[in-house]
């Protein structure tokens, strides 16, 4: 009987080492793949959030602009047709 129990030690101490070592492996392919998606991603041509949302703003600015400015130059057409050519 002692030599079933320093077996199923034995086996019990292999299969946590294989454990162990196979949850490295796992840890190590996780962190290798994160890198490799940072370096993929980083070689885009790609903005930053904030950036996104800083040249929107301004778009929208000057989306405000262009129609405050065609709304002017309508009123001044209309002015322009009212008033007798001298």
């Amino acid at each position: 009987m002692q030599s079933e129990n320093k077996f199923l030690e034995d086996l019990s101490k292999m299969i946590n080492g294989a454990a162990g070592t196979i949850a490295g492996m796992g840890r190590e392919a996780e962190t290798n793949m994160r890198e490799k998606m940072r370096e993929w991603l980083g070689g885009l041509d790609m903005v930053s959030r904030d950036e996104f949302e800083a040249t929107k703003a301004i778009a929208l600015a000057a989306r405000e602009e262009v129609d405050a400015l065609k709304e002017r130059i309508t009123a001044l057409e209309a002015a322009s047709k009212k008033t007798p050519k001298a």
